[in-house]
């Protein structure tokens, strides 16, 4: 395939420092005021990398969600989470949590006890995926995949490794089912390495790159850790140069999904297709319709 095929550079944007429920720091791309999203996907945020001392870590305690998917991915720490439907689950590095919250659930996560006591580094990513119209008021359920499931590809002439963690690549298919077609990738390309990577051409598509530097798409775009990288729809494949100055390998996200088109209404952790639907949300969180967060040894 020529160049011709190979998409270029909308734009290259740092993602802003905030904070997020107890306090926790998060590395956001999106939504920020330069950017409100990347149809299919809502937002995105990396926790950490943070070190916390004995008795420091934070988490997110109690919070609702309705419409949308969300997905935490752990690269170093501990996390619990539960919800008021009574699931329990704990995140390990490595291990995915694929959250369909649908009409809605109160839902925490927080610093495993044990990880809580003895402090450590903490590390992941949070996305949020758009539910089509038709799917925003389905029954919650949950994908819990621990990283032994996770398919890791070894790329050609040892230029690195991809982690295939959403959709299909590399003649490798992930273990999660997704409700609109979209890829979810972990690469980690060895210095001086370069990629060309097939996807469709409706797909929206954007990087986050974790560390190290690179060069992306035709134009050559240099692009450092805490970068989103926003391509343009111009082709049906992206190229990714890793540095050869990098000491250790580029390492980055790639998100690629089909837009929805559809509108959007959102209000913190609503994300509905109209604003009658974000007030009937409201209402349903204050009128207790999406239920409490019960004690563990109450849920059995």
């Amino acid at each position: 395939m020529g160049d011709n095929n190979s998409r270029s550079i909308e734009r290259i944007i740092n993602s802003l420092n905030t904070t997020e429920g107890e306090g926790f720091i998060v590395n956001r791309s999106f939504p920020t005021r330069s950017l409100s999203y990347v149809d299919p996907f809502l937002l995105l945020d990396e926790m950490g990398p943070m070190d916390f001392k004995p008795g420091e870590a934070k988490g997110a305690p109690d919070h609702p969600h309705r419409g949308f998917e969300t997905v935490t991915y752990l690269l170093e720490g501990v996390f619990e989470h539960k919800d008021s439907s009574g699931h329990f689950g704990k995140l390990k590095p490595g291990d995915v949590q694929w959250m369909t919250v649908g009409s809605g659930i109160i839902h925490s996560e927080m610093p495993e006890a044990e990880f809580r006591k003895s402090g450590g580094r903490l590390h992941g990513f949070q996305l949020w995926v758009n539910l089509p119209k038709k799917d925003k008021m389905i029954n919650p359920y949950y994908q819990d995949i621990p990283s032994e499931k996770i398919p890791v590809v070894k790329l050609p002439n040892n230029s690195g490794q991809v982690k295939v963690i959403a959709g299909r690549a590399y003649n490798v298919s992930s273990v999660v089912n997704t409700k609109i077609p979209i890829q979810y990738l972990h690469f980690s390309l060895n210095p001086g390495s370069q990629i060309s990577h097939l996807l469709e051409s409706s797909y929206s598509v954007f990087a986050y790159i974790i560390s190290g530097e690179g060069l992306f798409g035709t134009d050559h775009i240099p692009g450092k850790r805490g970068n989103v990288v926003l391509f343009k729809h111009d082709g049906n494949s992206i190229e990714i140069k890793s540095s050869s100055n990098n000491t250790k390998p580029l390492q980055f996200l790639l998100f690629a999904g089909n837009p929805l088109n559809e509108p959007i209404a959102r209000y913190g952790p609503f994300v509905m297709n109209t604003k009658q639907e974000i007030y009937r949300a409201i209402e349903d969180y204050r009128n207790g319709k999406l239920g409490v967060i019960k004690p563990k040894d109450m849920m059995n």
